[in-house]
């Protein structure tokens, strides 16, 4: 159960009904509705930082289900483990992303996602400054608009993680139902 209510689109503010034209908007939206005035800016902060870009769609997943993962955001790792396995990331690697206690090295043995994935443990599992060692070990892969926009995804996720774990968001069914089937849940 949320810590918030999730406003249907019939309690949703007028400003706000627009995001449940199409139905269900999910609980990031319905928690958002509550606060009509920052909706519009959050969502569009949000499809920039996520929505498509020059880095496709496979690397930002590995990015926000390895985050999600580190920060422990249930609603995230499940939801983003569904959307990875639609943008090509395989059963074997989504399950090394999710878990936390083992190395995902042997799953994900490519220099350029193990740079990646090192850059995103580092970032979103520590605190203070980031290691000179994995700064370089990333910047040896990636272009520098490349680790801006990465690391901007990292910490978007970051946000988006607390937001959905101190509300206590749900997973949507038709999410968990999917994880059974796919043997991740």
């Amino acid at each position: 159960m949320s810590r918030v209510e999730l406003l249907g689109a019939d309690d949703a503010p007028l400003v706000a009904r627009r995001y449940y034209d199409e139905g269900d908007p999910g609980p990031i939206v319905a928690a958002l509705a509550q606060v009509p005035e920052m909706l519009d800016s959050t969502l569009a902060f949000i499809g920039a930082v996520l929505g498509p870009s020059s880095i496709d769609g496979r690397t930002k997943e590995l990015v926000i289900l390895r985050t999600s993962a580190v920060s422990l955001c249930r609603y995230c790792v499940d939801s983003h483990s569904v959307v990875a396995l639609d943008t090509g990331v395989v059963h074997d690697e989504v399950a090394a992303l999710r878990n936390v206690e083992a190395a995902w090295t042997a799953t994900f043995a490519d220099p350029r996602e193990a740079a990646l994935l090192g850059w995103v443990d580092a970032v979103a599992g520590g605190r203070g400054p980031v290691s000179d060692e994995s700064s370089a070990r990333f910047k040896a892969e990636f272009a520098d608009h490349e680790v801006v926009e990465l690391t901007l995804l990292i910490a978007a996720t970051l946000m988006l993680n607390r937001f959905c774990t101190a509300l206590d968001l749900p997973t949507a069914t038709a999410v968990l139902d999917r994880l059974r089937r796919e043997r991740l849940a």
